[in-house]
């Protein structure tokens, strides 16, 4: 097993393209038809996970059709790492969740960790429902049990996948397409 890149350049060269933009483009446009179906002309809170979904959550919300409101939350636990670890907030939203249907937007869903602090949270806060929106989910056996994205776009290989929003050591965030690191 060799070490793990250290820089971004480092990482490209050793990873995989996963998903081209042209595929994140049309998994966007999907979700969007599948997210206006389920709010049936309702109005949602469209609430942008920090920073990870900002590239997603922008396109998502200008192929939506629904009244929105937006609003952000910024939690972590990463911290520049490529391992999570305790759930840090950092700013919570300043919308009331109270009575609302929540769109809870994000760039992944992994162990799911975040979600299901972040899901829980607005139920706390008297979300009268959450919605969750995925870039991409990566099937496997380790997530929080019951909880699922209610829209996803991709499914990416069990591996460090970065692009497209998601970071490499808090780099290639503005990636075009979606990568994943070799086995290492």
């Amino acid at each position: 097993m060799s070490a793990l890149p250290v820089t971004l350049a480092e990482a490209l060269a050793a990873s995989d393209i996963v998903h081209e933009r042209t595929a994140v483009a049309a998994a966007i446009t999907r979700m969007a038809g599948e997210l206006d179906a389920r709010l049936g002309g309702g109005e949602a809170l469209f609430l942008t996970v920090l920073h990870g979904a900002m590239l997603f959550a922008g396109e998502l919300a200008l192929a939506m059709r629904s009244p929105l409101r937006f609003d952000t939350v910024h939690v972590t636990r990463y911290r520049g790492a490529t391992h999570g670890g305790e759930l840090l907030w950092k700013q919570r939203p300043g919308t009331p969740l109270a009575g609302r249907t929540v769109l809870l937007v994000d760039d992944i869903l992994d162990e799911g960790h975040t979600l299901a602090a972040l899901r829980d949270a607005c139920r706390s806060e008297g979300a009268a429902a959450v919605l969750i929106a995925t870039l991409c989910t990566k099937p496997h056996g380790r997530c929080v049990p019951g909880l699922a994205s209610d829209v996803n776009g991709l499914l990416v290989p069990d591996r460090y996948v970065y692009g497209y929003g998601m970071d490499f050591r808090e780099q290639g965030r503005n990636l075009p397409a979606i990568y994943a690191l070799r086995d290492t």
